[in-house]
This record gives C-alpha cells, sequence and structure tokens, in this order.
C-alpha cells in the first residue's frame, strides 16, 4: 500500500487529532496539578486537606480552566 495514502486517511487523521487532543489535555492537567499545589499547599500534607487548602484548591482549578478556555478560544477566532 501506498504510505501516502495512510496520510490522507480520514480516519487516520481523526485518531492523530484525537491523541493530539489527549496528549495537550494531560499537559493542561500536569499545569494545573504543579501549579495548584505549589500555591495552595505550603506545608506538609496530611491525609486528608485542610479546608482553606481545599477550597484554595478548588478554586485555582477553577479559575485556571477558565483561562486555558479563554486562551484556546482567542486562538481559534484567530485562525
Amino acid at each position: 500500500m501506498d504510505p501516502s495514502a495512510f496520510k490522507s486517511s480520514p480516519e487516520l487523521q481523526q485518531l492523530l487529532n484525537q491523541e493530539k487532543e489527549r496528549a495537550m489535555i494531560n499537559e493542561v492537567v500536569a499545569k494545573l496539578t504543579s501549579s495548584c499545589w505549589d500555591k495552595c499547599v505550603t506545608g506538609t500534607p496530611g491525609s486528608k486537606f485542610s479546608s482553606s487548602e481545599y477550597n484554595c484548591l478548588s478554586h485555582c482549578a477553577q479559575r485556571y480552566m477558565e483561562m486555558s478556555m479563554l486562551i484556546m478560544k482567542r486562538v481559534q477566532s484567530m485562525q
């Protein structure tokens, strides 16, 4: 089979796009976890988060996701 046929295959392109999206999501989650953890968990973590740590982590993750969505929308509108 001609290798160029794989490049133009819609199914292969869809699979590649899905894998790129998964990789991007994994990267965002890793950055979110690292950033929010560093900001909100200042002491030695115990078996449970304190209420202030929990609230901080929750708000941090929410803001991070909102900003990520805003940035993605702006990038898409520029294309």
